[in-house]
């Protein structure tokens, strides 16, 4: 049987599209050759939060639905960017996967892609970790697994050291493009239900100060005492 013309000159003419035009915009796809419906966005990789933070050195696996020539695995570099075709560079440490694709999406959306489906999928992440420092029991770097709280950190630490100042509790992290953020907490505040306890999340870094003035008075009465017992005063 030939070949209707009219179905003819339509393959013709959707081949001879630009690929941006040719970009599926259904929200659901044909099943492949194996008979099973590819996914528009992958699953978080195993025993991994799906709140996980993207960090440097992650290895994600990168793909558009539609454009097979997209798909590659791209590495985090160490300032939280990832190299992709067309767009270049995009900072993507401090976001999470669905967050990282819909910025991806909006940067091809710009310009080379109508309503592009991107996914991103985790291959290897960076070990989830916290450092705890300062006036604590135990301070050093724990790993962190499911939802971390400032509370709960700080109880892996063993609690406080004496003279901890619980009032002025400083949170380092690490933000999007590599910025340097700083939060300082009241953690009577915290306790109290005054104000939420924050989450923590991958590589923060928490300091508990020293109360300054209670250490003075310390080190003062300490050395009145020695200069009392001193017998070669």
């Amino acid at each position: 049987m030939r070949p209707q013309p009219i179905l003819m000159a339509w393959a013709i003419a959707a081949a001879a599209l630009p690929l941006h035009a040719q970009t599926p915009v259904a929200t659901s796809a044909a099943p492949d050759a194996s008979g099973t419906t590819p996914a528009m966005s992958a699953p978080p990789a195993e025993g991994m939060d799906a709140n996980y933070r993207i960090s440097p050195n992650d290895l994600m696996q990168f793909d558009v639905f539609g454009v097979p020539d997209m798909k590659r695995d791209v590495r985090v570099n160490a300032s939280g960017e990832v190299s992709l075709p067309l767009i270049g560079q995009v900072p993507v440490a401090g976001l999470t996967a669905q967050a990282a694709e819909r910025l991806i999406a909006d940067r091809y959306g710009e310009k080379y892609l109508q309503d592009p489906q991107v996914s991103l999928f985790i291959k290897e992440f960076t070990t989830q970790r916290v450092s705890i420092e300062g006036a604590v029991i135990r301070p050093g770097i724990y790993p962190v697994t499911g939802q971390l709280t400032l509370l709960r950190a700080l109880a892996l630490s063993g609690g406080f050291a004496p003279y901890a100042d619980i009032n002025q509790i400083v949170v380092y992290r690490h933000g999007s493009g590599g910025a340097r953020e700083q939060f300082s907490y009241d953690l009577d505040k915290v306790r109290a239900g005054q104000v939420q306890d924050p989450d923590i999340r991958a590589d923060d870094v928490i300091v508990v100060q020293r109360n300054a003035r209670r250490t003075a008075l310390r080190d003062s009465l300490f050395s009145d005492i020695l200069s009392t017992l001193n017998p070669f005063k």
